[in-house]
C-alpha cells in the first residue's frame, strides 16, 4: 500500500509542475494573430502615387491636400477598413475630371492601376452617401488614356444611411469582397451589400484609399483576403500617369 501511495504522489507532484508550464504557453499562443485576420498598415508600406501623406504623433497618416491616392504595396486583396477622423475640408480644392468638387473619403480595393478598381466612396460634399463604383478599362492602364472614363456606378440589394461627417468625428469604413459579393460597414453596421456582377472576374489588385478636398487623419487596416501573387502587386510609381 505505501508503495501505490508513493507511486499517486509523484504522479500528482509530476502534474502539478506541468500545469504551470502548460500555463505559461496560453498567453504566447493567444498573443498570436489568428489566420485571416486585418493588420494595421504601416506609413512605408504605402505607395502614394498623387499628393502628400504626413504622419501625426500618434502614427496616425494624415492628409490636408486637395487630392491624395495611395495603394497598400502588401500581397493582400478584397478587405480593408480605415479608422477615420474628419477634420474639414481641404484649404485649397481641386476639381474632379468631370468638373465637380467633391469631397470624399475612399477605399480602394482590386487596384491593378489607375484604370481598373474598385472605390467605395464616403462623399461628405455636396451630399453626404456613400457610393460604390467600378472603374473598368481593361485594355488601359494610365490615367492618361483612361482620364475619367470607364465609371459605374453599383446598385446595391442592401443600402442604409451613413452619417453625416462632422469634423472632429471619428469612424470606421470597412469593405470587403467574398465571392461575387461586396458588404461595406460603418462602425461594424452594414450599410451597403451587392454584386459585383460581370465585374467579379476582374483582375485582382491590392487595396488603398483616396481622397478629395478633405483634411482627415486615419488608421488604415487591410485583409484578410485573397493573397495576390508577387505580379498583381504592382511597382510603385508616382506622378500624373498614376493618378485616378
Amino acid at each position: 500500500m505505501k508503495a501505490r501511495s508513493c507511486l499517486r504522489t509523484a504522479s500528482n507532484e509530476r502534474a502539478a509542475r506541468a500545469v504551470p508550464a502548460l500555463l505559461l504557453l496560453v498567453p504566447a499562443v493567444h498573443a498570436q494573430s489568428p489566420p485571416g485576420t486585418s493588420t494595421p498598415v504601416a506609413r512605408a508600406e504605402l505607395c502614394v502615387t498623387e499628393g502628400e501623406l504626413g504622419q501625426g504623433p500618434d502614427g496616425s497618416l494624415t492628409v490636408s491636400v486637395p487630392k491624395m491616392r495611395a495603394i497598400v504595396m502588401r500581397p493582400v486583396a478584397d478587405a480593408v477598413a480605415v479608422r477615420l477622423t474628419y477634420q474639414g475640408p481641404s484649404h485649397d480644392e481641386s476639381a474632379l475630371g468631370s468638373g465637380e468638387v467633391r469631397g470624399q473619403f475612399a477605399l480602394k480595393l482590386r487596384a491593378l492601376d489607375a484604370c481598373n478598381l474598385v472605390y467605395v466612396s464616403w462623399r461628405v460634399t455636396p451630399a453626404s452617401k456613400l457610393v460604390v463604383q467600378v472603374k473598368n478599362n481593361p485594355r488601359q492602364h494610365a490615367s492618361s488614356e483612361c482620364t475619367n472614363h470607364g465609371y459605374q456606378t453599383l446598385k446595391p440589394r442592401l443600402a442604409t444611411p451613413v452619417p453625416q461627417l462632422a469634423p472632429g468625428e471619428t469612424h470606421e469604413l470597412r469593405a470587403e469582397i467574398s465571392a461575387a459579393t461586396l458588404r461595406v460597414l460603418v462602425d461594424n453596421r452594414a450599410v451597403w451589400e451587392g454584386e459585383l456582377g460581370e465585374f467579379a472576374a476582374m483582375t485582382s489588385g491590392p487595396v488603398g484609399v483616396r481622397s478629395d478636398n478633405v483634411r482627415a487623419s486615419f488608421v488604415l487596416q487591410a485583409g484578410p483576403g485573397t493573397p495576390l501573387t508577387a505580379a498583381q502587386v504592382p511597382a510603385c510609381h508616382a506622378g500624373a500617369a498614376e493618378a485616378e
